[in-house]
């Protein structure tokens, strides 16, 4: 099993565990596709759930380039409801979790078909 692969497995059991979510495993495998070599290093690998900046480029750049959504109160909401579910006082949010779950939230998992 490959590092990816292994991080995927992880992604899974967080979704499941932590969020009360079973995992759609194709669309998991292809939000970690999605996030390219950001999953391979720590710091990039996760999410802040209380860092302002952070959340903005997830708005930024997955939210809006990604998705193609519009920059509206909708989108903070969204980020702010995914935050709840994967839990506030998880420290290890990882990206390829919230990328799902948003894509999710938003009904866009047709952006990965």
């Amino acid at each position: 099993m490959g590092k990816r692969d292994e991080l995927i497995v992880k992604y899974a059991s967080d979704l499941n565990d932590k969020c009360g979510v079973t995992p759609n495993m194709d669309l998991l495998y292809k939000v970690v596709i999605g996030c390219g070599p950001s999953i391979f290093n720590k710091d990039a690998a996760t999410v802040s759930g209380t860092d302002e900046k952070e959340l903005a480029t997830v708005k930024n750049n997955f939210l809006i380039k990604k998705l193609g959504l519009k920059d509206d109160a909708e989108l903070d909401k969204g980020i702010d409801a995914v935050i709840e579910k994967y839990g506030r006082s998880n420290k290890n949010k990882y990206r390829a979790v919230v990328y799902y779950l948003l894509a999710v939230h938003f009904k866009k998992e047709s952006v990965y078909k």
